[in-house]
């Protein structure tokens, strides 16, 4: 990756095109946050329905305050604490950001990468930058650029800058007055923002009614074959199954393919490599189904959890 390639890209930007790039979390697909035919265009070639809101990127303070009517104090203590990094903040949008951004909400999810090529490709496209995953609505989301380039090979430019490093998507929380609620769980959890600013704000631990931010539905993520959650490794597995583990037991299992998330259930290692273990599985020929070990639900345990449930929610889950 050079200047030139993010010179390039943020040309295709400015002229109303789209361009997949790497943030920390996972690939996204982006497109002129303030121009709606732009917007319009990652709607149409991802497949995704337009009550589903984009979250935009930024690479400065200023333009958060430029795209919100709801800065206050505490919402930029939390912005500088947290970002740049894997953390979305839904506020009340300015009248700079276009309707089809929000879905027809008054709220936009506002965040800023923590990667150089995406800081990089925002600044020199001199805009923010509407992106949510680069795949097909529901499908796998991309941690490379060849996950990328299998879903939407269609896409104007993409910037490979490797795997990335979280894994999955941000946590989003919406701030209303000195209210912090959990919209998405993620990689920042909302005891990592008490610890980091106690007494700022009070946090609502309901789940939001409406859908007012990404990765709200019941089923995403998910792979092109039937996803299912063992509780239990050991359970009955058919053989031409691929198996997904978090921790290296040393077992031989009679199935076509094991993959592992990490050799000692570390959770930071399995949120990295979970879509990437995902999309292996879904590209074997030899596995005609995966199933995917469970994590504790605790701290990050939660947002990787998140994202399994949904994976898998379509499939109908077998007994052990």
């Amino acid at each position: 990756m050079n200047n030139k390639n993010i010179r390039e890209a943020a040309q295709i930007i400015k002229n109303g095109g789209l361009v997949a790039f790497p943030t920390e979390t996972v690939y996204g697909l982006g497109a002129n946050a303030l121009n709606p035919f732009a917007v319009a265009k990652i709607f149409e070639l991802k497949e995704r329905p337009s009550f589903d809101p984009l979250i935009v990127h930024i690479a400065s303070f200023d333009d958060l305050k430029i795209l919100s009517t709801g800065v206050t104090d505490n919402v930029m203590r939390l912005a500088k604490y947290f970002w740049p990094g894997p953390l979305t903040i839904v506020l009340p949008k300015s009248q700079l950001v276009p309707d089809i951004v929000t879905s027809g909400l008054n709220t936009v999810g506002i965040r800023m990468p923590n990667n150089a090529i995406a800081l990089e490709l925002i600044k020199e496209s001199k805009c923010p930058i509407a992106a949510p995953s680069a795949n097909k609505f529901g499908q796998l989301s991309p941690v490379n650029a060849q996950h990328v380039k299998k879903q939407l090979p269609n896409v104007d430019y993409v910037l490979d800058g490797g795997h990335t490093t979280v894994g999955i998507e941000s946590t989003i929380v919406s701030i209303e007055g000195d209210i912090c609620q959990l919209l998405r769980p993620g990689f920042i959890t909302l005891e990592d923002i008490e610890e980091a600013l106690p007494n700022t704000f009070v946090f609502n631990h309901t789940k939001p009614e409406k859908l007012v931010s990404p990765g709200l539905l019941k089923s995403h993520y998910s792979p092109q074959k039937p996803l299912y959650i063992l509780k239990d490794p050991f359970g009955n597995i058919p053989e031409t199954s691929g198996l997904i583990l978090h921790r290296n037991d040393h077992s031989i299992y009679s199935v076509s393919k094991v993959i592992y998330t990490s050799q000692n259930c570390n959770k930071i290692e399995i949120s990295s490599n979970l879509f990437a273990a995902l999309h292996a599985m879904e590209e074997d020929k030899n596995v005609k189904s995966i199933y995917i070990e469970a994590v504790e639900e605790v701290g990050l345990g939660i947002a990787i959890m998140d994202r399994v449930n949904k994976a898998a929610y379509q499939y109908i889950k077998p007994t052990n």
